[in-house]
C-alpha cells in the first residue's frame, strides 16, 4: 500500500479536488467510522493494552482545522497504525487510497483554437459558482 501522507489527507478535508474529494473525503469518514475487526479489538485499557484510536477523533479534528499539519500527522498515523492492527481495514483503506489517488490525478488539457475570442476565457478543472461581469465596448458585435 503506498503510504496515505498527511499533506493529501489535508487537502481532501479542506475541499481540493472539488466534487472527487469531497466524495473521496466522505467515503474516508464512513470508512474509519467502520467497528475495528476482531484480531485488533483484542488489546483494550482494560487488559493493560494500549487503546488505539480508531481514526474518527482525528478525522473530525483535520475537518475541523485542514491547515493544521499535526492534525493532519495524527490522521495519518492512526490510519496506519489501525491498518497494521487490522486486515481487513488494511484491505479497504487501500482500496479507498486508491480510488482517490486515480480521480485526483485526472490531467487537464485545456486548447482554446478558431480565431479570437470576445470574452472572457477561463482554464482549468472543476469550476462552480462562477459569474463574469462585462461590458460591451464600441467595436463589440451585438449579439443580443
Amino acid at each position: 500500500m503506498d503510504p496515505i501522507t498527511a499533506a493529501a489527507l489535508a487537502a481532501l478535508a479542506g475541499g481540493l479536488g472539488g466534487e472527487a474529494g469531497r466524495q473521496a473525503w466522505q467515503g474516508l469518514t464512513a470508512l474509519v467510522r467502520r467497528p475495528f475487526g476482531q484480531a485488533a479489538t483484542q488489546g483494550t485499557q482494560n487488559d493493560g493494552a494500549p487503546q488505539v484510536s480508531s481514526g474518527e477523533l482525528e478525522v473530525v479534528a483535520l475537518e475541523g482545522d485542514p491547515a493544521d499539519p499535526m492534525r493532519a500527522q495524527a490522521l495519518a498515523t492512526a490510519l496506519g497504525v489501525r491498518a497494521a492492527l487490522d486486515g481487513e481495514f488494511r484491505g479497504l483503506l487501500d482500496e479507498w487510497w486508491q480510488r482517490a489517488q486515480a480521480s485526483s490525478s485526472s490531467d487537464v488539457h485545456n486548447t482554446i483554437s478558431g480565431g479570437t475570442q470576445n470574452g472572457p476565457v477561463l482554464q482549468g478543472r472543476d469550476f462552480s459558482s462562477l459569474t463574469f461581469n462585462t461590458t460591451r465596448t464600441a467595436g463589440s458585435p451585438n449579439r443580443g
